[in-house]
């Protein structure tokens, strides 16, 4: 018989009727009437061509053919728990796999990060860098990911979820003045080149040049004063997008993290 034609929950029935030789407890056991048990025997039998009890006036016996299976069945049942406590395990495991550009990591991600795990002390990060150009999504069955965090218009991969960070802006800082320093999300700039925006920020506050970047990696180094705002801004057509497949935007630890980002 194929897997997918298993009678699962006949099976079920069928084992708690041999434990008890009664429908009536098996039922209670259940939560079902006994005459469900009953119905769900008949059916199995049919389905298995074979008799599983002798109905005698008072009670019930097994036939040999039910005898023989039991420790089988039982055997394969017990696998099952073994199963779903390995998933389950999974579920509540208190380890966080996130994927993130480096500069937002550095300008952003690292701080929350660190305020969510003063509140959730039994929580462990793990961080992984992705490429910080615009619209770049980490494959997650190759990196065992959790959760990413990806500069993008919207994600469109097919059983994606994703929640966006908010609107986003792009704005020039530094010192005063300078060339605009070029990286991955402003590629054209004339000056300076540098590998993302993160270290454009850090090379403006040093003097050497303006950089164009969104306005979310900038927060803490304007709060510091280590750059100054030099204008007013555009609207970005991208947003910082918290993103993971069906699965895990599912479990609970996944949820957590993006209602906490988002709070």
């Amino acid at each position: 018989m194929k897997r997918t034609h298993l009678p699962l929950n006949a099976l079920r029935v069928f084992d708690a009727a041999a434990r008890h030789l009664s429908f009536t407890k098996a039922a209670d056991e259940l939560a079902v009437t006994p005459a469900a048990v009953g119905q769900q025997i008949r059916a199995l039998e049919d389905t298995l061509g074979v008799v599983l009890f002798k109905r005698m006036t008072r009670n019930l016996e097994l036939t040999p053919e039910a005898e023989r299976a039991l420790p089988a069945l039982r055997a394969g049942f017990r696998e099952f728990e073994e199963s779903v406590r390995i998933l389950q395990d999974g579920q509540s495991s208190k380890v966080l796999t996130i994927a993130a550009p480096r500069d937002l990591t550095a300008k952003w991600l690292g701080p929350r990060l660190a305020a969510y795990a003063l509140l959730h002390p039994e929580i462990r990060f793990v961080i992984t860098a992705i490429d910080s150009l615009p619209d770049a999504v980490p494959d997650f069955t190759q990196s065992n990911l959790d959760l990413a965090i990806v500069f993008c218009v919207e994600p469109s991969e097919e059983g994606i979820h994703g929640k966006a960070l908010g609107a986003e802006t792009l704005i020039t800082v530094g010192q005063g003045g300078g060339e605009r320093i070029a990286h991955p999300g402003d590629p054209e700039a004339p000056g300076l080149t540098v590998a993302d925006a993160g270290l454009a920020i850090d090379a403006a506050a040093a003097g050497l040049g303006v950089a164009r970047v969104p306005a979310m990696l900038a927060e803490a180094d304007l709060a510091a004063g280590r750059v100054t705002r030099l204008d007013e801004g555009e609207a970005s057509v991208r947003r910082w997008w918290l993103i993971a497949p069906t699965p895990q935007w599912r479990q609970a630890k996944v949820r957590a993290i993006v209602e906490f980002m988002l709070g």
